[in-house]
């Protein structure tokens, strides 16, 4: 019987938590990727992996979970790919949906269900969702005008044009979203807009839509998301939030002027579907729908009952659809709404962005065929699932939960080398050598007369490990869980350097074999050590499910001792069981791997065009003559909020603006009607010169002037803090 802290004694180093209502059951998701191309690791670390962890851990706690993912098959991304490929837009979902599966598969991602948005099921689920919408007039229809290029005859939505971002300034902006920044766009915004389809300046042409007003139901957004969930929600989900909200909710197209995608289950709505921001997400509901049928369960209780906790995991990307657009949709149809959306920043890679059209990207194939399986499908030598393992090991602790963050191979390596080997893998390995050399290859006893307060302080931290991981595992804060795990490994390290049971072996003999009071030394520390390798491929199973598995074995015990009930006892292995030889968990990524990976990183990449970058190097702004700093603090810069906006008559360039300024509201003229239409601008936030001398312009007085940026094409953008902040804030 081995002596343990009281549970009090336990909890006074550990993380306190939160006690809240059990779930009677979840739904987890994870972002359905387009079926266009085979994705990368920033996809892998922003959307699947963490949600695969968060799921391991809920099945290792007997929960009710179902996970849903899927390939998103609709959307002008889809025909795009297939006019680059020259074959159909059937032909590249087939190709591109059965290859992502594979790479999940292969990554070790647990989905439940793998569905695609192509199904019947799918498409009879979207219309559903949009006929009940319709019918019960949630939905508007507007006449506008929208781009159109004359030489492909077709309306020009989302990624069939293209331009310059006004937001980044990057020529890498869809009339979607920008590639660059990632913020959400529509083609109207679009400086210089072409078409990708013929390369020509599209037209403005008039047409009907139907629209989601999110307006009206602000108040529930701001309540919901600002208030309910403004402390469990991590900070960048509610900022990004905020300042779509604050910045006045625009009514949100949900048709398209297509041929690819869910038609409209309306009469006369011929060449139109479905928006794929629409019928998307309610791609998780088919998806559902289609395992419960697979099952004989019913798969209303997962959407309808709110005793299901619904959590979103997706890049950062996808905010606004995910905890705006959807919920909006979720709550007028009569479903549940998501608990949580713990949405992950960027993974860059190798000190820059990752890029599909810049071939700047890792895709999980190419690691998978690099480390992982040969051709035909069988494990390399040194790869199989280790190498899994060690990619969702550095992708983890590299996880970008708050901040973008950076994959390298040098990082990689040194995280596999340093930490999985030389710490994880090397007490796991010491352990079982000194197991089998020193007590018969047996678990030995543990003699309590003899415990000590190194033995009592590996005790606590083994009782008490079990408790600060899972609050973070609750918090998704897997990066903190991690770190836990593996400082779990290095304090078994330093507890068997201390102990020194091959020195004390050596020590104390009685004709080659140790005194009895030796061996039961070396009993107390080899079964300890023991027992926290059984707790160690408890804790980290939902990281490193193929690591854990060969614990198990090593072990000689079944799974289910990776239940997490589990995690924390000291009795997870029986006196006297036999074990079996040890096994290396992991190999060390040797140099010139590292070198061949950097150098096909680079040797891959699509050089900007030369013409372009002379002409932006070689421009250079005109110079104003300095000034003193004195002569700067003169100016008083203020924070405001347009309120209010018309044109000036018979002044083309002039807008009239009412910019709130927290403390006043001025009215201001500014010269740029020519970039911005005035019901465009209401809620932007703008930095104003507040102490300029008042002006008249057309017989309006101005009182003050709006900062502005001009880029290279000749557009005017506002310049406006980072974030969302109060009005009346100083500039300095």
């Amino acid at each position: 019987m081995i002596l343990i802290q009281s549970k009090e004694e336990c909890k006074k180093n550990s993380t306190p938590t939160i006690i809240m209502k059990q779930p009677k059951r979840y739904l987890i998701t994870s972002a359905l990727p387009y079926a266009n191309g085979l994705k990368h690791i920033g996809h892998l670390a922003g959307a699947y992996l963490p949600a695969d962890t968060y799921v391991r851990y809920l099945r290792a706690k007997k929960r009710d979970v179902v996970f849903v993912c899927g390939s998103d098959e609709h959307g002008t991304a889809i025909p795009i790919q297939a006019k680059k490929e020259g074959t159909t837009p059937k032909a590249i979902i087939d190709k591109y949906h059965e290859a992502m599966k594979q790479d999940f598969k292969d990554l070790a991602m647990s989905f439940d269900i793998y569905h695609r948005t192509s199904e019947p099921l799918h498409h009879e689920t979207a219309q559903e969702f949009f006929t009940q919408l319709n019918d019960r007039g949630e939905l508007e229809i507007k006449e506008t005008e929208q781009y159109f290029d004359e030489e492909a005859q077709t309306f020009l939505a989302d990624r069939y044009i293209k331009g310059t971002c006004p937001n980044c300034g990057s020529d890498r902006a869809f009339g979607d979203q920008c590639e660059n920044c990632g913020r959400t766009l529509s083609p109207d915004e679009l400086i210089n807009p072409v078409s990708t389809l013929s390369g020509k300046t599209p037209v403005k042409k008039k047409t009907s839509h139907w629209y989601l007003p999110l307006g009206k139901h602000e108040a529930f957004l701001r309540d919901w998301i600002l208030t309910e969930h403004k402390n469990d929600w991590r900070s960048t989900v509610v900022g990004q939030c905020k300042s779509w909200i604050e910045g006045g909710l625009q009514s949100r197209a949900v048709t398209r002027d297509l041929d690819w995608g869910v038609k409209v289950p309306v009469k006369n709505a011929e060449g139109k579907v479905l928006y794929v921001w629409f019928d998307a997400p309610i791609g998780y509901i088919s998806a559902t729908r289609q395992w419960a049928l697979d099952k004989g369960k019913a798969w209303e209780p997962y959407w309808n009952d709110k005793e299901t906790k619904l959590v979103h995991f997706i890049g950062k990307d996808n905010i606004v659809f995910h905890c705006i657009i959807f919920p909006v949709m979720l709550k007028l149809h009569g479903n549940i709404l998501p608990g949580n959306v713990p949405a992950n920043e960027f993974l860059n890679l190798e000190g820059d962005k990752m890029s599909t059209s810049r071939n700047w990207k890792l895709e999980m194939r190419d690691y998978i065929n690099d480390f992982v399986k040969n051709p035909d499908g069988t494990d390399k030598e040194n790869g199989g699932g280790q190498c899994v393992d060690m990619l969702r090991y550095y992708l983890t602790q590299i996880a970008p939960e708050t901040k973008d963050s950076e994959f390298t191979w040098k990082g990689f390596q040194d995280a596999v080398n340093s930490e999985l080997v030389a710490i994880f893998g090397n007490f796991v390995n010491r352990t079982f050598v000194l197991m089998h050399k020193l007590c018969n290859g047996k678990v030995p006893p543990f003699h309590n007369d003899l415990i000590d307060d190194k033995d009592k302080e590996l005790i606590t931290k083994i009782t008490v490990a079990k408790e600060t991981i899972t609050a973070s595992l609750e918090a998704y804060r897997f990066r903190d869980a991690l770190f836990e795990i593996m400082d779990l490994a290095r304090a078994g390290n330093k507890y068997m350097q201390e102990k020194e049971p091959w020195i004390v072996a050596r020590q104390a003999t009685k004709e080659g074999i140790p005194t009895p009071e030796a061996q039961d030394q070396i009993d107390n520390c080899l079964h300890l050590c023991l027992q926290l390798c059984a707790n160690l491929a408890i804790l980290v199973n939902p990281f490193l499910p193929f690591t854990a598995k060969k614990l198990c074995h090593m072990l000689k015990v079944v799974d289910k001792m990776l239940d997490w009930e589990n995690a924390g006892s000291l009795k997870l292995l029986s006196v006297g069981y036999s074990l079996r030889a040890p096994e290396l968990l992991f190999r060390k990524i040797e140099d010139a791997e590292i070198t061949a990976q950097v150098e096909k990183l680079k040797s891959g990449l699509v050089k900007p065009n030369n013409q372009f970058t002379k002409q932006n190097t070689e421009m250079k702004p005109e110079q104003k003559p300095v000034i003193q700093f004195d002569d700067f603090a003169k100016i008083d810069l203020t924070t405001g909020t347009i309120i209010a906006a018309e044109k000036v008559e018979k002044a083309d360039k002039l807008l009239k603006l009412q910019v709130d300024l927290g403390f006043e509201t001025r009215t201001i003229v500014s010269g740029i009607a020519l970039h911005y239409q005035p019901e465009d601008i209401i809620g932007k936030q703008v930095t104003v010169v507040t102490n300029l001398a008042p002006r008249k312009m057309r017989g309006i007085e101005s009182n003050g002037m709006i900062l502005m940026a001009e880029d290279q094409s000749g557009k005017l953008h506002f310049i406006n803090p980072e974030t969302l902040i109060d009005k009346g804030s100083k500039v300095s």
